[in-house]
């Protein structure tokens, strides 16, 4: 008998280290045997903390939601009574919410314990690797990854058989493999996720592409704030070096040495840049560097160095495993393979998922994700993380592959999913990204260092009810002129949810600028708070919690709002039991 506690960050956010201990703590009192073991997130973010009880005969029994108070109960019920406890089962329906992906770069995640090699040894682990020194060439490594599709799944999903070939063909005293796991968008969830729940895959990726290319000398580029996964990643590396997976000779054919080594970054969103990434690598401050020369011919310390994010290398094993046919089966024509995507926001069932390039939008949506929450109407999903941008709700149909993505203004990225509903106010919305990105930018390019702040002055005083005839165009002008004089990816996308919710959403911005309106009634200052006098029972609650006395009206009368005096908290209409309370 086995217990599995999921302990993604997820997992042990929502309670999950203290439901282990609850489980330990029981299994001792009622002299229960049976192997306590922890694994990564499964995806199902939505339902953590979550337990797997497995019998001797492979049978599963899925418990979510748990927490400490109902362990004994599940305990009892499960390992003693040998009776599922329906109470606290997972439902069919989300069950059944795994079924409908494809699982390739997440295919190990809530499956194994990532803290043990036997464990992905045992689901076919360094297989891949061993294939690759032993029976096959590097050029043959790179046909096959190019055979497959494989594009970079962390940005402009650049050709991964490309990049390496490139390193390849350099020529350098050494050369190296990063791995950029330093994303800091809702996307870069999903890497962390990974990094915590299968890091043995991100090491055999990168031993691939090192034998592939000839580098020596693997580094994983990780954000100090992911120190779970770092924790994880330290026992992989340990493991697999006393495996032999790492060092001298791998499996002794005299072809291949490879050594790997972790960098804790700083968090920094520019790093997701890749000359960026190296320049914080050598110990500067993590700025871009002009192009040419690529790092494929002069990267870390001016020597071959190839980049790839941790989705991107996950799918390697996967591939030289299955073959390169076999991952281009999946997704499109020029989109081949999965895509992982961090499905957040007024989403049902938030969390990760895994799907084949090219299935609808509406599919992730409404079918994985549960649809819209509390059953309101879907207005928008923003794609690309926070400099992504947002795809409106008669776009909804549209496929998830580069291109057609790319199309409707926003990005892939490296999968951030933010589902917006009729209470978004997409003005605000783009203020709130901009913002992000403003304060991201490193600063090295005029038109990224000042001109996402002369977009984020323009959109704060349109929030506020201060915007005037000229400040649309004005923000077209700034946004295109910021993708044109901005030297990375972070000054060339910037405006994109500022760009791309004007070419959607026009009306809400004319709306606040010229009615002083904010349709989706999220924007304080252009709000009007009044009292409905037919719903209104003269109750005295709206009163007494109104922080500035605006609200008068004796008991059992009518009330009503002095407008000068209202602050427009919302706590009247907050604490309103009847509906009174209305919002213009």
């Amino acid at each position: 008998m086995k217990i599995v506690v999921g302990q993604g960050s997820c997992g042990i956010a929502a309670g999950a280290n203290k439901v282990y201990a609850a489980i330990e703590k029981a299994l001792q009192s009622k002299n229960v045997e049976a192997e306590l073991a922890s694994t990564g997130c499964i995806g199902m973010c939505y339902l953590e903390p979550i337990i797997e009880i497995i019998d001797n005969e492979g049978k599963k029994e899925t418990y979510v939601q748990v927490n400490p108070d109902i362990v004994d109960e599940i305990i009892e019920t499960s390992l003693i009574k040998k009776e599922q406890h329906e109470k606290f089962s997972i439902s069919q329906e989300d069950a059944n919410i795994l079924e409908k992906q494809e699982r390739v770069a997440l295919r190990n995640c809530g499956m194994i314990n990532p803290e043990s090699i036997d464990e992905y040894i045992a689901r076919g682990g360094y297989e891949a690797i061993e294939k690759a020194i032993k029976s096959k060439t590097p050029d043959e490594i790179i046909e096959e990854i190019k055979i497959s599709g494989l594009r970079g799944r962390g940005g402009a999903g650049f050709p991964t058989w490309f990049k390496w070939n490139a390193a390849k063909q350099s020529v350098g005293n050494q050369k190296y493999i990063i791995c950029n796991a330093d994303e800091g968008d809702p996307g870069a969830f999903m890497d962390r996720s990974i990094l915590e729940g299968d890091p043995h895959s991100i090491i055999e990726g990168m031993l691939i592409g090192g034998y592939a290319m000839g580098a020596t000398e693997g580094i994983i580029y990780v954000r100090a704030e992911y120190p779970l996964a770092i924790v994880r990643l330290k026992i992989a590396i340990e493991e697999a070096r006393k495996k032999g997976y790492l060092g001298k000779n791998l499996f002794n054919e005299n072809r291949f040495d490879f050594e790997m080594r972790i960098k804790a970054g700083a968090g920094a969103f520019v790093c997701g840049e890749e000359t960026a990434l190296i320049a914080s690598l050598e110990g500067e401050r993590g700025m871009p560097r002009l192009k040419p020369p690529f790092p494929a011919q002069k990267g870390y310390w001016q020597l071959p160095s190839n980049i790839n994010n941790v989705e991107t290398l996950a799918n390697v094993p996967w591939i030289l495993q299955n073959g390169g046919v076999a991952f281009a089966a999946m997704g499109t024509e020029k989109s081949k393979g999965t895509k992982v995507f961090a499905l957040t926001g007024k989403i049902k069932k938030g969390g990760l998922v895994e799907v084949p390039m090219g299935i609808p939008l509406k599919e992730i949506i409404y079918e994985i994700g549960g649809g819209i929450m509390n059953d309101k109407s879907f207005k928008a999903v923003q794609m690309g993380g926070p400099s992504g941008g947002c795809i409106p709700h008669h776009l909804i149909e549209t496929s998830v592959d580069y291109e057609s993505i790319t199309k409707t203004g926003a990005i892939m990225g490296s999968g951030g999913m933010v589902v917006m509903d009729e209470t978004t106010c997409m003005v605000d919305m783009a203020r709130f990204f901009l913002d992000f990105t403003r304060k991201e930018s490193c600063g090295k390019c005029i038109h990224c260092r000042i001109g996402t702040n002369r977009m984020l002055e323009i959109l704060t005083r349109i929030t506020e009810g201060e915007g005037k005839d000229g400040d649309i165009e004005l923000l077209e002008e700034l946004g295109t002129k910021i993708k044109e004089g901005s030297l990375c990816g972070l000054g060339q996308t910037a405006p994109n949810p500022v760009l791309s919710t004007i070419r959607y959403f026009r009306d809400e911005y004319e709306k606040h600028i010229y009615d002083k309106k904010c349709p989706a009634k999220q924007c304080s200052n252009l709000l009007t708070y009044s009292i409905n006098s037919e719903n209104c029972i003269g109750c005295t609650l709206c009163a007494k919690k109104c922080p500035t006395n605006a609200i008068s009206g004796e008991r059992k009368q009518v009330h009503d709002i002095q407008q000068d005096l209202c602050i427009k908290c919302g706590k009247c209409k907050e604490v309103c039991k009847f509906n009174a309370v209305e919002v213009q």
